[in-house]
C-alpha cells in the first residue's frame, strides 16, 4: 500500500517483515500544463524538459551525482535511467528515474537528496500532474508518492532525501521550491535540509 506524502513526512525504507529494501526506484512524472489563449490554440502544447538527479552527500559534502550527463554515481550504487526532454506520463508512469541499490551505497554516504528543476527555464506554472513516486524495484510495489503540486513562479524543486537512520535507511519529503536550472544552482537551497 502506497503512503501519499506530505511535506516533511518521514517513512522508514524497511519492508513490513522488518528486512531493509535492497533497490528502489523514485520515478518523476510530469505534463505540460495547456497554454491559454488564442496562440495557444494555435501552436499547441509546449514540451517541458524537467530533470531528476540524486545528489550523494557525506558529512554535508557533495560527493557524487547521477543526473542526465552523468547518469551513474563512481561507485554505481545510483544509477539515472535516461533524460526525458518532454514529459508527458503526468499521473501514469514514470518519465524519469533514478535507481538506487542501498546495499552498494557506501558507507561514508549519509544522504541522497532527490531534486527536480526545469532545465529549459519554464516555471512550474506550466506544469501540472507532476509527482515522484518510491517504489520497492524488486516487487514493483509503490512505497510513497510525493505530489509536486502548487505551480508557481520556481524553476526547481528539492523533493525528497534518503538518510540513514538506526543502521537503516529513511525518506523524508522536502517538497521545497527552488530557483535554478541545474542540481548545482540548488546546492545553496539543499545546505538547508542536510
Amino acid at each position: 500500500m502506497s503512503v501519499n506524502l506530505s511535506k516533511g513526512q518521514q517513512i522508514s525504507l524497511s519492508k513490513s517483515d522488518g528486512s531493509a529494501l535492497s533497490s528502489v526506484r523514485m520515478g518523476l512524472g510530469w505534463q505540460a500544463a495547456p497554454a491559454k489563449g488564442f496562440l495557444a490554440k494555435l501552436t499547441g502544447p509546449r514540451d517541458i524538459d524537467l530533470d531528476a538527479s540524486a545528489l550523494l552527500f557525506s558529512a554535508g559534502q557533495l560527493a557524487d551525482v547521477a543526473f542526465f550527463q552523468h547518469l551513474t554515481s563512481d561507485d554505481g550504487s545510483v544509477r539515472h535511467l535516461g533524460d526525458n526532454l518532454t514529459g508527458g506520463a503526468g499521473v501514469g508512469g514514470d518519465d524519469e528515474v533514478i535507481l538506487v541499490d542501498l546495499g552498494r551505497v557506501p558507507a561514508h554516504v549519509d544522504q541522497i537528496v532527490f531534486t527536480v528543476n526545469s532545465f529549459t527555464g519554464q516555471t512550474f506554472a506550466q506544469v501540472q500532474n507532476a509527482f515522484c513516486r518510491l517504489v520497492d524495484e524488486i516487487t514493483g510495489q509503490e512505497l510513497a508518492r510525493y505530489t509536486l503540486s502548487g505551480g508557481g513562479a520556481h524553476t526547481a524543486q528539492i523533493m525528497a532525501k534518503f538518510h540513514r537512520a538506526g543502521g537503516g535507511w529513511q525518506l523524508t519529503a522536502i517538497g521545497e521550491p527552488a530557483a535554478g536550472r541545474t542540481f548545482q544552482d540548488l546546492l545553496p537551497a539543499i545546505a538547508g535540509h542536510l
